[in-house]
């Protein structure tokens, strides 16, 4: 029970921030392309509590977690509320459609550097203690942002990978790709419990956290 709440309290903030920040990030930028929506719902927050869902923020992360990934056998999944974006009043639909659906990854990016520098400090703790617990922290908040960029940049709607498809591609295309959003969380969760999910995209996490750990650790 002890190791359990320990991993908890170590797992806890970068899950929040990863999914939350995610989320806000779509927010800020989907009001500067023109659309004010999210900041109308009071959404555009970098408070967590305005965007945690008890399932998919707390909930299915930790099940997940402790049931598959810890075993180094699954793929972290979770959600945040999502951010109330209309795309019809980006000033560009198709065009802002790209840098509102980036957003969420790329903050995921820097949230991965920044927990790479809290890691870089905590080496210069004295050893055990909160040196001990910030390193461990900071070891999950990079690893769980950069699967969650990963994973959101997956070309499947209703992921942002998606998304920045659906903008890439030509208009009769991408009008007949978006139609595929209906059921692409039905997808996503076929690929993530059969485990194909995880075996496409895991060398990408990998890959990415080894480069920006030669980038940025010390």
């Amino acid at each position: 029970m002890e190791a359990i709440l320990r991993e908890i309290s170590v797992l806890a903030l970068p899950v929040l921030f990863a999914i939350t920040l995610h989320e806000a990030a779509h927010g800020y930028v989907a009001r500067y392309f023109g659309d004010p929506t999210a900041w109308q719902a009071g959404r555009i927050s970098l408070n967590p509590l305005r965007h945690i869902d008890p399932v998919g923020t707390i909930l299915v992360p930790l099940f997940i977690y402790f049931t598959t990934a810890l075993a180094g056998q699954g793929f972290l999944f979770g959600w945040a509320k999502p951010v109330p974006v209309n795309f019809s009043r980006l000033r560009h639909p198709k065009r802002d459609m790209l840098w509102v659906a980036a957003a969420g990854p790329m903050a995921n990016l820097v949230m991965a550097v920044l927990w790479i520098l809290v890691a870089n400090v905590s080496n210069g703790l004295p050893a055990g203690g909160v040196g001990e617990w910030f390193y461990a922290m900071a070891e999950k908040g990079i690893l769980i942002n950069v699967i969650l960029m990963v994973l959101n940049l997956f070309p499947l709607p209703p992921l942002d990978g998606g998304r920045i498809a659906v903008s890439l591609l030509p208009s009769p295309y991408a009008w007949r790709f978006a139609r595929i959003e209906p059921y692409g969380m039905l997808i996503l969760v076929v690929l993530l419990v059969t485990g194909v999910l995880g075996a496409l995209l895991w060398p990408l996490v990998v890959l990415t956290t080894r480069l920006l750990l030669t980038i940025f650790a010390a």
